[in-house]
């Protein structure tokens, strides 16, 4: 065999053996709605109402679950907000393109009437800065197998998309589509919760462990994606006509059962969650004719659906 033959066989081989190991191709990959349809009701969790709250907009109602075992400081001063309805009557003050829309007190702007700020109440005004935690080993923790640029592992835990640093012994909330952080000045203790936003575009990542993430979106995250940019510097509203009002903020623990969401968050630490990810590292179909065999943790959607009436799931 000429040796200019030899080479590209090899390279040929090289170039096989670099392709991202795949599935079965044999049939197609089963799409998000056909494993979910699969699934058992006990793959399903009820959140706790202690930790939804209800963001009731013009447009309809935004429904965020806290994430207490993470920023357990900030979802108790959260609460307290709610409870003293201090959010109602406030607004959405800022939209910035491919970043986050935020909202909060519009006085409390840097170009706000600073003596009609309003009132926190029984909130208290500064935090210790809640980063990162303590890895919990009873905490459940669903790994992705295809590494990260911003964590040494990164996964899932409870629902939420989550790094870990087993050197340091931390982990910590990642800033992926739909999760809520909470806004601060330069001091690292003064994000209270009196003013949030979410993540709305690319996955801003390099925020990480730089301020405290308090939980996620799971329903109505259209209505916060998909408001008008504000223009002026950091996506600021430079007019208060520009703002959405916030009619009212509610916990659902404080609403009568008849008045709440039923709402189910698929357990990421269940068969039917792994499957998901296994499909989406792998999707064979049609469209898909060369699989990733990779994916992004901030590519995965973790379910969110309407509980059946015949479902039990806790």
């Amino acid at each position: 065999m000429r040796p200019q033959s030899l080479a590209v066989i090899l390279a040929s081989v090289l170039a096989l053996l670099a392709l991202p190991a795949t599935a079965d191709t044999s049939k197609p990959t089963p799409s998000a709605k056909e494993l979910i349809a699969q699934s058992k009701p006990n793959e399903w969790r009820t959140p706790d109402p202690n930790n939804l709250l209800y963001m009731q907009l013009p447009q309809g109602r935004v429904v965020i679950e806290l994430a207490p075992d993470f920023t357990p400081l900030h979802a108790a001063n959260i609460r307290t907000l709610v409870r003293e309805h201090y959010f109602d009557g406030l607004a959405i003050i800022r939209v910035q393109d491919n970043f986050v829309t935020q909202w909060g007190d519009p006085n409390d702007d840097d170009s706000g009437d600073k003596s009609k700020i309003k009132p926190l109440g029984h909130a208290k005004r500064t935090l210790p800065p809640e980063y990162t935690r303590a890895i919990d080993p009873k905490l459940p923790w669903t790994s992705l197998p295809d590494g990260d640029v911003y964590a040494p592992q990164v996964g899932f835990t409870e629902g939420f998309p989550a790094g870990r640093d087993p050197a340091t012994g931390r982990e910590w909330l990642l800033h992926c589509y739909g999760m809520v952080g909470v806004a601060r000045d330069v001091a690292p203790d003064s994000g209270n919760g009196s003013s949030l936003y979410t993540v709305i575009g690319q996955a801003p990542r390099q925020i990480d462990r730089n301020l405290a993430i308090a939980g996620r979106v799971i329903e109505g995250m259209q209505y916060l994606s998909a408001l008008p940019r504000g223009t002026g510097p950091l996506g600021f509203y430079t007019q208060a006509a520009q703002r959405v009002p916030i009619l009212s903020v509610k916990l659902a623990a404080d609403l009568p059962p008849a008045q709440r969401e039923q709402l189910q968050v698929l357990r990421t630490d269940s068969a039917t969650f792994a499957a998901l990810v296994d499909a989406k590292r792998n999707r064979h179909d049609t469209f898909y004719t060369l699989p990733a065999g990779k994916v992004g943790v901030c590519n995965i959607d973790v379910p969110v659906r309407t509980q059946p009436a015949s479902s039990g799931a806790r």
